[in-house]
């Protein structure tokens, strides 16, 4: 919890609170928490062990059937959260799509989700570009299996996402952004010209053509390539210019 970092005023969205031990602090630490948990069967615990608490609002549902944002008054809002390891991605890409986002996320999830997460360009991956574009990952603690009990398979770690005023890839272009990086990993083994050919439906000369127009070599592969130059094939594919012949590089 100490790496949310929360203010004193602070909405927290809490998902799985499971039998409210992690709620319990949140509540001494924020003006107003919100514990969304799924087992219905948990809810008659939940509503025990914090009955006491004025500042806790317990909501039995799904979060990735609710909207957070919507959840949370559409103020701003922190997410803390030791999350089911299954839905880790569809999680993070719900609220970082959130009309309103929130301004941190503090999650407990597999140590190598969470490693994948921060990568650098070399290692990136199509998870790592979601969450970056939208925020500053970091690892802020790593934590055994034997932690926990049961202990589970994996070891775990509390990954941080601080999120950007603005997004690095302007929202306009935001949805042409996931087209090319879900075509450009889709065949990771594949250069770009060839998976973005395939996943674009465009013919290998035109996704050359493409990559050229941004300055970057069809032969590369997508998990080599920075945010920056994503930005740069996302301005390249909407000028629509690659239908014409490339310049040299």
């Amino acid at each position: 919890m100490q790496a949310a970092e929360l203010p004193a005023e602070a909405a927290v969205l809490e998902v799985g609170p499971g039998i409210g031990s992690l709620t319990r602090y949140l509540a001494r630490a924020a003006r107003h928490v919100v514990a969304v948990e799924l087992d219905g069967r948990l809810i008659p615990v939940l509503e025990r062990v914090l009955g006491g608490l004025g500042n806790v609002e317990i909501v039995q549902g799904d979060i990735l059937a609710l909207e957070p944002s919507a959840l949370m008054g559409g103020l701003e809002y922190y997410v803390v959260a030791n999350i089911p390891y299954n839905i880790t991605s569809a999680l993070i890409r719900r609220l970082l799509e959130a009309p309103v986002k929130p301004r941190r996320m503090v999650l407990t999830v597999q140590r190598e989700v969470a490693e994948r997460i921060c990568a650098g360009p070399g290692e990136l991956s199509l998870l790592a570009l979601s969450v970056q574009v939208y925020g500053q990952p970091s690892i802020a603690a790593r934590i055994p299996a034997g932690a926990f009990i049961p202990p589970p398979k994996v070891d775990s770690a509390v990954v941080r996402i601080d999120l950007y005023a603005q997004p690095r890839i302007a929202p306009e272009g935001l949805e042409s952004f996931f087209r090319l990086t879900k075509a450009g990993f889709s065949q990771k083994r594949k250069t770009l010209r060839n998976a973005l050919a395939g996943g674009l439906r465009l013919s290998p000369a035109g996704a050359e053509a493409l990559l050229l127009r941004a300055g970057i070599d069809p032969q590369r592969r997508a998990e080599t390539l920075s945010l920056e130059e994503w930005a740069q094939l996302v301005k390249a594919y909407a000028s629509g210019l690659f239908a014409q012949a490339p310049p040299a590089v």
